[in-house]
């Protein structure tokens, strides 16, 4: 009786934490914390445990422009235990910047829907005399020298606005690639770089009366709640620049129907969470929860239109 006992205790230790751990999802984020996909991530995530009764652990594990995040998602059990959260670039650049990439969005992962819609904001120095975009492009076009215009690095979003700059003004800047936004700004901010392009959430702290930049022009088809006094640059008469640096949520190929349309409805029900949305929209980040086929469309859409642009001007990873 009492081996009997001590076999079914040790049993139920053994068993607890697998049981435990049925009750934990865990969102992998691509980049190291304090970035802004981790803290979006961070936020919906709180919002989302509820919303699915259990909790939502976020783990970093930054890598290969958050490649290193979709490989372990990539091999993970189909069960919706284990998702990914990345931006545009993972999900619809990479592949065309990286020609051996080891993972493929279409047959490697489930689409479960949009998260955030980031726009990029076109920013100069304060001090710089072009007070909106087309001033600028009008004060490039006049100088001696082309303009120095910083990036996150060749292939980034910022970078990709930069050529679509160049295309529709038929102006010509001197590329300055940076290893992440945060060097690209600091150069901004002490005027040893011209311009930059970066999403509203990294910039918006920068371009308020206390900030060093000053915000031009914003890549998107209407304007930012958050910035209302700042034209978008088809208004300013410079059309096809529109630079959506969204982030959203995948997990493994061949989840359950079921299990899909549950995470989709639970991240619905997040990402419309007055809440959760504020503190969303305060960054700068609008909220866009989507079907998984809304996701699927726009990632297609994406990586044939960064594909094209990619191919056409010969970007290399670097």
């Amino acid at each position: 009786m009492k081996k009997t006992l001590l076999g079914f205790a040790f049993a139920a230790f053994i068993a607890a934490p697998a049981i435990a751990q049925q009750n934990v999802t865990k969102l992998l984020v691509g980049f190291a914390p304090g970035g802004p996909v981790d803290t979006v991530a961070r936020i919906v995530g709180e919002q989302l445990g509820k919303e699915l009764g259990q909790s939502v652990i976020i783990e970093n594990k930054p890598g290969a422009n958050a490649g290193l995040a979709g490989l372990e998602v990539k091999k993970s059990a189909p069960d919706g235990k284990t998702l990914w959260i990345t931006s545009v670039g993972a999900a619809a650049i990479n592949q065309a910047l990286t020609p051996n990439l080891n993972y493929n969005m279409v047959t490697d992962f489930q689409p479960i829907s949009v998260v955030v819609n980031n726009d990029e904001l076109l920013v100069v120095n304060k001090k710089n005399p072009a007070n909106n975009a087309a001033e600028f492009v009008a004060n490039a076009k006049a100088a001696k020298e082309p303009f120095t215009f910083a990036s996150s690095g060749y292939g980034s979003i910022p970078h990709l606005a930069i050529e679509q700059l160049t295309d529709v003004t038929g102006v010509k800047f001197t590329h300055v690639p940076y290893r992440g936004a945060a060097p690209a700004i600091n150069d901004i901010a002490g005027g040893s770089v011209s311009a930059f392009f970066g999403d509203v959430a990294g910039l918006i702290s920068q371009v308020g009366p206390e900030g060093l930049l000053k915000p031009i022009g914003i890549a998107a088809p209407k304007r930012h709640p958050l910035l209302p006094n700042v034209p978008t640059l088809e208004e300013l008469g410079m059309k096809g620049i529109d630079t959506n640096n969204w982030y959203a949520i995948y997990g493994p190929a061949n989840m359950p129907a079921d299990t899909i349309a549950a995470l989709n409805k639970a991240l619905r029900a997040a990402l419309t969470n007055k809440a959760t949305a504020d503190k969303l929209l305060s960054l700068g980040a609008v909220p866009a929860p989507s079907s998984p086929q809304e996701l699927a469309d726009l990632q297609k859409r994406d990586a044939e239109k960064w594909g094209k642009l990619i191919k056409a001007k010969d970007i290399k990873a670097q």
